[in-house]
């Protein structure tokens, strides 16, 4: 498996609302502060994105997708003059309109998901994206199209499976639209989801993945993407913003978290899996990781995301 999905994968993104609602002619919707990842594309007509923090307006047309990954209050409207009103005023309306056998795909149409991160530590995915992802690019639009296409047609006609489809097509959108940000600032950006764009960076991270309990030294992840020691921490460091030995550590401690969370098996058994001689060591480490002991983290006493040292039922929107 590859790293983002299997930071996907341990991050558990699970679909909490999935469907699609409509934004009339002269309206303008407050959402409030969400949990997660939100993830929606312009299906038909256009609209404004406002996000709490974000100075400027980003205009939306059909066919471009947003991720909003922050969970800041945003609000979407025909018209920036408009007052907006509150999601949960406007949600009767929008059910009802939901319930209907055959809904018109018209005017101005959103669809898309809600994806609660159930993993323990959502930051490392979350931290590496800014506020607004938006996609625009025409090449970009035609990637998503088959998906937009497949979730207007559950939307207009639904069929028994819709709802469980509508979820899958909002993932497949999610995880395209990380893609296409990857690829479209890959020189920009700063952070292990921008590491994976550059072959060599992406084949060490890959290696850390796969054999997390390896004795992994920089001298050793160099020869295996045929680079100097020197020249490939420089790389590292300037792609994933983090050493290679920090990036290891790191994972071997979101692994840790979960194997505690999910299973009976002893730390000082998940210290040896992951590469430490000692469970002290493996503890210090977690620690210093994540802001708790090992116990501390398997009773449930701290839930804490990554410290400041690391690095990474349709349709009912909410």
């Amino acid at each position: 498996m590859d790293p983002l999905s299997e930071v996907l994968a341990l991050l558990k993104p699970q679909s909490y609302s999935s469907g699609g609602f409509g934004v009339g002619v002269d309206l303008a919707i407050q959402f409030g502060k969400h949990a997660g990842i939100k993830c929606y594309a312009v299906v038909s007509g256009h609209c404004w994105l406002r996000v709490e923090g974000v100075p400027e307006p980003v205009h939306l047309i059909a066919g471009e997708c947003f991720i909003l990954p922050r969970g800041l209050p945003f609000s979407l409207a025909t018209d920036l003059s408009l007052t907006p009103i509150d999601f949960y005023t406007l949600l009767p309306q929008i059910r009802a309109a939901a319930a209907l056998p055959e809904r018109e795909i018209t005017g101005n149409y959103l669809a898309g998901g809600h994806f609660m991160l159930s993993g323990s530590h959502a930051s490392v995915l979350l931290q590496s994206l800014p506020p607004i992802v938006h996609i625009a690019k025409e090449s970009d639009r035609a990637v998503m199209r088959w998906s937009l296409e497949r979730m207007r047609e559950e939307l207009r006609n639904p069929q028994p499976g819709g709802a469980l489809i509508t979820q899958q097509l909002a993932y497949m959108m999610l995880i395209q639209a990380l893609r296409l940000h990857l690829a479209d600032d890959a020189k920009a950006g700063t952070g292990w989801l921008f590491a994976l764009t550059d072959k060599q960076m992406s084949a060490a991270l890959a290696c850390m993945h796969e054999e997390p309990g390896r004795a992994w030294t920089l001298q050793s992840l160099a020869e295996r993407v045929g680079m100097s020691r020197s020249i490939f921490a420089l790389r590292f460091k300037q792609t994933a913003g983090a050493t290679p030995m920090e990036y290891l550590t790191r994972w071997r401690m979101l692994l840790a978290g979960e194997k505690l969370k999910t299973s009976a098996e002893p730390i000082a058994a998940i210290a040896c899996s992951l590469g430490y001689d000692s469970e002290s060591a493996f503890s210090k480490a977690f620690r210093r990781v994540l802001g708790c002991s090992p116990r501390q983290h398997r009773r449930g006493e701290h839930s804490l995301g990554v410290t400041s040292r690391g690095p990474l039922r349709a349709p009912e929107l909410t």
